[in-house]
């Protein structure tokens, strides 16, 4: 796939058809790898400067897929696992084989700790010649041309955060339209966007914001950012919001700010964390409605990709099954 089909796998709902299945010449793949740039340049905007001229791997889509939906100390771990000798460097090699981990565990269907150690060590002893090796853009950057450069974790660290914000930047304006903010109703729709909720749920969500918001005050790009990178630590969050169910104790304004600030280490505005409770306090008592919340964020910081593997058994399945049909008639 190319840097653009990433993208759009990413941020649309529903990326745009292609025209059929094609086959790349290597005359055709030389020309796109040698348009990799350097990595001295420090490229922001990696995969939107190559776009189409740029080619990923099935397991580089996998990999980055995951990166993308983790937070900064998920980036360390991954990168500890790459770094075999402890050098605090990784090379193609490592790389590889970490890449093929990935996908084997992706196969498996998933990968308990004592899985992925059993695996790095069978591939750790495959040799180079028995390696499957395809050259791509992302391992052209990260290791050169011939393919004996390393990659330091800061580095490494930098790439991820330049992705996320790439990917953020696109959703942002695809609502903003050059401009500086997006209204509140545009954020509740952007929230909703890879949630596994019915058309008629979203819309629920979304007329309450419309009806509770007395004046628009706009979110800019950063306000934004600062949430969606909250949604990637949703893990240590949630063990906040247990400690305040177990206690029978509601969560105001200001202690999901705290909250936020203590288990991420994100300043949320004051602004965006009413527009949020404007959402999610469904009986306006100024209280977060901490089961739905947690359901809708887990549902969208994986970005349905998740949700879309589940195939409903049962009753439960019943009902999807016949809801899908009502609106095919429709």
């Amino acid at each position: 796939m190319t840097m653009q089909d990433f993208l759009e796998s990413i941020v649309d709902e529903n990326p745009r058809p292609r025209i059929g299945r094609f086959t790349l010449t290597k005359a055709q793949v030389d020309k796109m790898l040698a348009n990799t740039p350097s990595r001295r340049k420090k490229t922001k905007y990696l995969f939107r400067d190559i776009m189409s001229q740029g080619i990923l791997s099935y397991t580089e889509y996998l990999f980055l897929l995951c990166i993308l939906t983790k937070p900064k100390a998920g980036y360390e771990i991954a990168f500890k696992m790459f770094d075999r000798d402890g050098n605090k460097r990784i090379d193609r090699r490592e790389f590889l084989l970490m890449e093929e981990i990935f996908r084997k565990k992706s196969q498996s269907g998933g990968g308990e700790a004592d899985e992925t150690v059993s695996l790095l060590s069978k591939f750790c002893d495959v040799p180079d010649s028995e390696l499957k090796i395809q050259e791509t853009t992302l391992l052209r950057y990260f290791f050169g041309r011939k393919g004996t450069d390393t990659l330091d974790y800061d580095t490494f660290a930098s790439f991820m955060d330049n992705l996320q914000s790439e990917v953020l930047e696109l959703e942002f304006h695809e609502y903003s339209k050059g401009m500086p903010e997006i209204s509140e109703v545009e954020f509740a729709q952007v929230l909703f966007k890879y949630t596994n909720l019915e058309d008629e749920e979203r819309e629920d969500y979304i007329d309450l914001v419309r009806q509770r918001t007395q004046e628009e005050k706009g979110i800019t790009f950063e306000q934004f950012k600062n949430f969606f990178q909250f949604i990637n630590n949703l893990d240590d969050f949630e063990i906040v919001l247990r400690m305040y169910a177990f206690a029978d104790q509601p969560m105001s304004e200001e202690e999901f700010k705290r909250a936020v600030l203590v288990t991420t280490g994100h300043q949320l505005a004051d602004h965006l964390v009413h527009t949020v409770f404007q959402i999610f306090d469904t009986d306006g008592d100024g209280k977060l409605c901490q089961r739905e919340f947690l359901g809708v964020m887990k549902n969208r910081a994986h970005r349905g990709f998740r949700e879309h593997l589940k195939r409903p058994v049962g009753w439960i399945g019943f009902k999807s099954c016949v809801k899908h049909e009502l609106k095919q008639s429709q």
